[in-house]
């Protein structure tokens, strides 16, 4: 049975309801390998990222399943995006998404620009209508597109796997999970991924080797 790997999620230290350590068990039982906690950060309080850092290690000592330390950039200037991006990596995020141009929230125009050009960026979660261009960028620094599972987020899945396609990006399937109705298992993921009009295979590489592929690149798996 294919264990999940979920790269974007929250706990109550941004907007999320969990605490790190409920946000772990929940996901354990759903039969999880690695979650990503990705609190939100724009400059008033990036420095407290590694506020977590100790419940992390405790879960990651007693339970079966790795916990990654990260953060997500969130309706930042787009001037300030790559400084984020790089303090977030200084205080310990493994892994730092940025809150793409996503259909259903006012995102600044040129946020997706500004993220696939920085070098301190993993993720560009939930990018929209992301233009074969920036999805080139992408490409060129090693940043991973995001297939969302959230509503309202995964109004652009279509789009995004279709540029993915075009161009040779590395997709992820993630939930970005405020609540602990978010939590999905391995099979419904798939099925996002088939809904966003991926195949079998592009759908099992999103899934399985490529999250894989991006843990393994910060040395975590």
């Amino acid at each position: 049975m294919n264990k999940r790997i979920d790269l974007h999620m929250h706990s109550l230290f941004s907007d999320g309801e969990l605490l790190p350590s409920e946000l772990a068990r929940r996901a354990l039982k759903l039969n999880h390998e690695v979650i990503a906690i990705t609190d939100h950060v724009d400059w008033s309080n990036v420095e407290t990222i590694p506020a977590i850092q100790d419940a992390i290690d405790d879960i990651n000592a007693n339970w079966d399943i790795t916990v990654v330390l990260g953060a997500e950039v969130t309706h930042a200037p787009c001037e300030s995006i790559d400084g984020i991006a790089k303090r977030a990596k200084q205080l310990g995020a493994k892994i730092v998404v940025v809150h793409g141009e996503t259909l259903n929230e006012p995102v600044t125009p040129g946020t997706n620009r500004a993220a696939v050009e920085s070098k301190h960026v993993d993720i560009l979660g939930h990018p929209g209508l992301i233009t074969k261009e920036e999805a080139e960028i992408a490409l060129e620094n090693d940043i991973y597109l995001e297939i969302s599972a959230r509503k309202g987020h995964c109004l652009g899945n279509g789009h995004v796997a279709n540029i993915a396609r075009e161009v040779g990006n590395n997709l992820l399937v993630d939930t970005d999970t405020h609540a602990p109705s978010d939590l999905i298992t391995f099979e419904k993921s798939y099925e996002v991924a088939l809904g966003a009009g991926l195949s079998h295979d592009e759908a099992m590489k999103a899934l399985v080797d490529n999250p894989r592929q991006l843990l393994k690149s910060k040395g975590i798996l």
